[in-house]
């Protein structure tokens, strides 16, 4: 990622000023918090809601589901699970106050959250000790800070992919990407993919993340593979083979695709496609089903398909403890996150003793390797040292794997059985920066 680095705590620090200090001095030691062990067990999710861009409010819904279910079935160690949301509102200013009242409340952990502000909130966490489990994957502070323990490979992964998925079928491809900081690095991230592929790069289109109207990118973007907008309805009905379009804009993808769509039936046709989380079952509903213009959409993801078995025990929580929450979408990639963040979370508290749950403890048994199942929705998870993958700019990827997948029939589905792993993609591509 481009653009100004922070300085931040190191565990070697924290632990000088610990022992300089004494232990109960420091929040950041572990010890003050979450360690009554009669107490409710306090964790946080943050994640945008009612912005003009993306929003994620099936976040921090889907914590709140799952502490439900935790606590209607004996809690952990007898003891609550609390979950305290914050509205991160796509600010940086937004995202360090959360973080700082992450401290303020003596979280053990800051659990399944989602914003493109790392540098923001990271050094917050990381003074105060406070690790950050299954955050969605977007900055690189996400991936480098010894904090942080993702579950995916996050946007890195998912645009690597999409480039190793589309240069099986595009010769020619223009992506419409945010112009943001955290937008920048994605080109590089697709080009990584489109050269394993032996594919050119791919025309970079920025794009505003709260606009009503994409007309403009999605005519730089048709231009950028050949489809020439100035020829009208001269080329109408016609397919431009090999020329592919894909856009990653969160939730303001359906925006452009619907400028995209009316450019388009004057137009030679191209063939369109995303990353889940951009494009998801509920847009491709909206838009038609069947008869979606997404129909015949590539999309990359993190993990399985929608209607695969393995997300079964995600679904029976949703229906028994959401309580109709329309906030949560089942097949939403932020709502799949924040249940394999909290499996893990899970998974360290119930190897630790009920009176030694701690932000730090959970940090040491994830640092010594502990390792978490998440039901086959990802490979075992560990975050040893041993474990990293050895990818540069992404330090903390543990996950490098994505699913390939289509729209077809009104439905997104699996392109292939199992996952494809492009952490070789990564580590031969990624810049130096």
């Amino acid at each position: 990622m481009t653009g100004w680095r922070r300085f931040s705590p190191r565990p070697w620090l924290t632990a000088a000023l610990c022992a300089a200090l004494g232990a109960g001095t420091l929040t950041g030691c572990g010890v003050l918090s979450g360690s009554d062990a009669k107490g409710p067990i306090t964790v946080m999710t943050w994640a945008p809601e009612n912005t003009k861009a993306t929003n994620m409010p099936g976040m921090p819904a889907m914590a709140k589901a799952y502490a439900r279910w935790v606590n209607d079935t004996g809690g952990i160690h007898g003891r609550k699970l609390k979950v305290l949301t914050c509205n991160e509102r796509n600010d940086p200013s937004e995202a360090a106050r959360c973080a700082r009242r992450a401290a303020d409340e003596n979280v053990v952990a800051v659990v399944g959250s989602y914003s493109q502000f790392g540098r923001y909130f990271i050094s917050a966490l990381e003074g105060s000790g406070i690790p950050y489990i299954g955050g969605y994957g977007l900055t690189q502070e996400e991936f480098d800070s010894p904090y942080s323990y993702p579950v995916n490979g996050g946007q890195a992964a998912l645009l690597a992919g999409n480039g190793r998925q589309l240069a099986s079928v595009c010769r020619r491809v223009s992506l419409v990407r945010p112009d943001t900081i955290a937008g920048d690095e994605l080109p590089e991230l697709l080009d990584a993919g489109l050269a394993a592929g032996k594919r050119r790069a791919a025309t970079d289109i920025r794009a505003p993340e709260d606009a009503g109207d994409y007309t403009r990118q999605a005519r730089a973007a048709l231009n950028g593979v050949g489809a020439n907008t100035s020829l009208g309805s001269a080329t109408q009905g016609a397919e431009l083979t090999g020329s592919c379009v894909t856009a990653a804009l969160g939730e303001r993808t359906s925006t452009f695709f619907d400028s995209f769509r009316r450019l388009q039936e004057d137009h030679p046709k191209v063939r369109i496609a995303s990353v889940l989380g951009s494009v998801r079952q509920s847009l491709v509903d909206s838009t038609g089903g069947r008869k979606s213009p997404l129909e015949g959409a590539y999309a990359t993801g993190w993990y399985p398909a929608a209607d695969d078995p393995r997300w079964a025990p995600m679904k029976k929580v949703i229906k028994e403890y959401a309580f109709e929450d329309a906030r949560i979408d089942a097949e939403d990639p932020g709502t799949q996150t924040t249940w394999i963040a909290y499996t893990a979370l899970r998974s360290v508290l119930d190897s630790l003793k009920a009176d030694d749950i701690s932000a730090r403890s959970i940090r040491r048994t994830l640092d010594n390797g502990h390792t978490v199942g998440t039901g086959g929705l990802t490979p075992e998870l560990r975050w040893g040292y041993k474990d990293m993958l050895s990818i540069h700019g992404y330090p903390r990827i543990v996950n490098a794997d994505v699913t390939y997948q289509v729209v077809r029939d009104g439905r997104l589905v699996a392109v292939r059985k199992g996952f494809v792993d492009v952490a070789q993609t990564l580590r031969r591509y990624t810049p130096l920066n």
